[in-house]
């Protein structure tokens, strides 16, 4: 075959609808041959050979395949690193591009950058474009161009520019025919990665206008179904973030905050990357962690004593999911009244959930920590029980997830809560003397 064509990389995007970088490609006048990679690189980072998120990825991708053979194209499907995975497709194919979607972590960085040599060694460019932020890097900044640092004159930035700016979307899925059509490409089976399919109950990708009209009020109860549960579908793209901020816009301001406190994170990981490693505030980096293996054990397990963090580490260990209320409970918990470093629970919270997302969750442990940008004061410290009386008064999120609660089988406390303050506010403002 000697006729050029283009290269669409699916990556957090596996849905053809408003899909902007596959809607360039295919405008682009080239037979587009689509392509996804599972990275090697990543997944020998997991244990669990069922792990949840792998088994979503490939049943959209399963999903992608049959549509896209529809259209007469095929979506191929390799695995292992990226960089050796287009060494061997530029040998195989006349490549002219590729185009894909930005990922704006530290690791997908490199990882593209690498990639964009590859290409440009055989006269191909590597072509990205925005497509999982309404807006990215440096596109909502300060009047005199540096990144914000705390959310509320962010957000109001962020709104400001929202309204100026006239909503661009993709129709990406109405350019059928242009997908590369002369080859049959197989899907080959989850075992060939070393996995294992399950089925497992997925959130629906369709936004429930009742939770999100109602979103204000319902958000922080545990208990109730009052939270849009699309956090999967915005990590893996198969939604569009373009339709949701429309819909949250139209609908309910709280939903819309939220969806903000995501860009917000993932243009604090693109604009101070060192977040991903070390505090925002580089002082609290000087924190004696007590780092008691025995107590993050418990942690981890949901057998600290304390009903609300217990339930929801019984709940992110079964389903995958934790309610955001109780993430901010939990991370709070470790990293201040067990003085444990906050990236052992940002670690352990990465390989149990399924709507992980690095910039997210970095963010979110570190606000707990009282480390990070905008974040809750060192000395502001969560009393779980009383956290429990006000969003679980009646216990029912509390009884669901603890079968033990209430019996001699449930632990006592690991540790006191005035004890633990006490405690936590000393190694925090040593801390900040040793500056």
């Amino acid at each position: 075959m000697t006729r050029p064509v283009n290269i669409f990389w699916f990556r957090r995007d596996l849905r053809l609808e408003d899909n902007c970088g596959l809607f360039h490609a295919l405008s682009d006048g080239k037979p587009v041959l689509p392509v996804f990679i599972f990275d090697t690189n990543i997944l020998k980072q997991l244990s669990d050979k069922a792990d949840r998120r792998v088994n979503f990825i490939y049943e959209h991708i399963e999903k992608l395949h049959k549509k896209i053979a529809l259209y007469g194209g095929s979506l191929m499907v390799r695995h292992g690193d990226p960089f050796t995975v287009f060494s061997q497709l530029m040998s195989e194919w006349p490549v002219a591009g590729v185009f894909t979607n930005t990922d704006y972590e530290p690791f997908a960085t490199e990882r593209d950058n690498r990639i964009r040599e590859l290409l440009k060694q055989k006269n191909a460019g590597l072509h990205s474009f925005k497509d999982q932020v309404m807006f990215e890097k440096k596109e909502v900044v300060k009047d005199n161009g540096e990144p914000y640092t705390v959310f509320t004159p962010y957000m109001r930035r962020w709104k400001q520019v929202f309204s100026e700016k006239e909503m661009v979307c993709f129709p990406s899925e109405k350019k059928k025919g242009g997908f590369y059509q002369e080859k049959k490409i197989p899907l080959p089976p989850l075992s060939v990665l070393g996995f294992e399919r399950k089925v497992y109950d997925y959130p629906s990708s369709t936004p429930d206008p009742e939770i999100i009209q109602n979103y204000h009020l319902t958000r922080d109860m545990p208990w109730q179904e009052g939270t849009s549960r699309l956090g999967v579908h915005l990590r893996f793209g198969t939604i569009s973030i373009r339709k949701i901020i429309q819909l949250a816009a139209a609908m309910n301001e709280t939903f819309l905050n939220e969806l903000i406190w995501r860009e917000f994170y993932m243009m604090i990981l693109w604009n101070f990357p060192h977040v991903s490693r070390q505090a925002f505030k580089t002082v609290y980096d000087r924190i004696v962690w007590r780092n008691n293996t025995s107590e993050f054990q418990a942690w981890c397990n949901g057998e600290t004593g304390y009903p609300m963090v217990d339930a929801g580490m019984k709940q992110l260990n079964a389903s995958g999911y934790m309610h955001n209320r109780v993430r901010m409970i939990t991370a709070a918990f470790l990293s201040k009244h067990l003085l444990t470093d906050w990236r052992w629970g940002e670690a352990y919270f990465a390989e149990k959930l399924l709507d992980y997302e690095l910039s997210s969750n970095n963010g979110g442990w570190q606000w707990a920590a009282g480390t990070g940008c905008d974040a809750a004061p060192y000395f502001r410290i969560f009393n779980p029980t009383l956290q429990q009386k006000k969003f679980d008064p009646e216990m029912r999120y509390i009884r669901n997830w603890l079968q033990n609660y209430g019996s001699p089988a449930y632990p006592k406390p690991i540790v006191e809560h005035a004890f633990a303050r006490k405690h936590a506010i000393m190694a925090f403002s040593e801390a900040i003397k040793r500056t």
